[in-house]
């Protein structure tokens, strides 16, 4: 099971007290400003939690694995998360 961005908003309507929309505010501006840091290259890190760091990947080779045929897999950006040793502490608690 996985926790979506409505269970989120629910956990803040109920911890903090705020109405449901307040919440649901509160918690798009907050992916918001995730994701415009993000876009713009810019590492982001949540003390406690862990890092996002945006990297580019360059153009390779690939292979398909049906067929076995060489394709070309293009260049993209792609986000890597590192989980800080709090988190991994208490995951592995």
């Amino acid at each position: 099971m996985a926790m979506t961005k409505a269970d989120i908003v629910e956990e803040v309507f109920k911890k903090l007290g705020f109405s449901k929309s307040q919440a649901s505010e509160i918690v798009e501006t907050v992916f918001e400003t995730m994701k415009e840091t993000l876009e713009r290259g810019e590492k982001l890190k949540i003390s406690g939690f862990g890092n996002f760091v945006p990297r580019d990947k360059k153009t390779r080779i690939g292979r398909n694995p049906k067929t076995g045929e060489a394709i070309e897999i293009s260049a993209r950006r792609v986000v890597t998360f590192k989980a800080s040793p709090v988190l991994k502490a208490r995951m592995n608690a």
